[in-house]
């Protein structure tokens, strides 16, 4: 049986899709050494709404939700695709542990989702849903929405949560400026918790200085909470860190994967 892994990933500034940093090579070389899936669950942090929704569209349009990039970033398209099979695997899981879910019909894709999957999987062959991020929601509620989606896992369903490890608008240097002290400080914290799965600790991120520097907002940082749950639902996982760099500065481009691999 296959067991997919899940992933938080790096979505970056929009200039990402277009860009020849450490991450995006990262990301174009995700499955070189990982299994392709069946089908792709994604959260971004660029969709937010009232309680959970779902993409449920058959074509998913590419949302150009940013400005001031230049025509060639908004002529991008990603040619993604839905199934109903994908849509229902993931109602059920959702609804098999008490959450409800709102099909939303007329969506597609945000950047927060496109990116990423654009430059690891460009061909768009593979079916995807979007799956939303709840107001007003505790990391503990998202955590176990991630719980409930762990059983995706054993049907060949590649859960992916998108945003920064590090997020401060407000700090952004110059491409390739080093990141300051206080966003890898809070990398290095975070690393040392996710890697105890110290999961108490980790809905406490905003606690110390540099936890509020680096997500003045907590948006970007809010979909990792739903990996973590798929990594507690699953005996024997740990969480492992797949790359770490950093994009302007104070936009920090970890990824970590709930792995089962020695």
């Amino acid at each position: 049986m296959i067991m997919q892994p899940a992933f938080f990933l790096p979505h970056g500034a929009p200039d990402l899709a277009l860009s020849d940093i450490p991450a995006a090579h990262f990301l174009r070389e995700l499955f070189t050494d990982h299994i392709m899936p069946r089908g792709i669950v994604i959260i971004s942090a660029h969709w937010e709404t009232s309680g959970l929704q779902l993409t449920t569209a058959p074509k998913l349009d590419t949302i150009h939700d940013f400005g001031g990039f230049g025509r060639a970033l908004h002529a991008l398209q990603y040619p993604a695709h839905s199934a109903p099979w994908l849509i229902d695997a993931t109602k059920a899981a959702l609804n098999f542990d008490g959450f409800e879910v709102k099909d939303e019909p007329r969506r597609g894709l945000d950047h927060g989702a496109w990116i990423p999957l654009r430059l690891s999987l460009p061909d768009g062959e593979i079916p995807v849903v979007q799956l939303s991020l709840p107001w007003r929601t505790s990391p503990n509620d998202l955590f176990q929405v991630g719980r409930a989606l762990a059983a995706l896992a054993e049907q060949d369903i590649l859960v992916i949560g998108s945003g920064a490890t590090v997020h401060n608008l407000h700090k952004i240097a110059q491409e390739g400026t080093p990141a300051p002290k206080w966003a890898v400080d809070f990398d290095d914290w975070l690393e040392a918790v996710l890697t105890a799965k110290d999961w108490a600790a980790l809905y406490q991120f905003n606690a110390s200085d540099a936890g509020r520097i680096s997500h003045p907002t907590p948006e970007h940082l809010l979909p990792l909470m739903v990996i973590t749950g798929i990594c507690d639902a699953r005996p024997g996982t740990f969480m492992k860190n797949l790359h770490r760099t950093y994009s302007y500065g104070s936009i920090g481009m970890a990824a970590w994967e709930v792995s089962d691999a020695v």
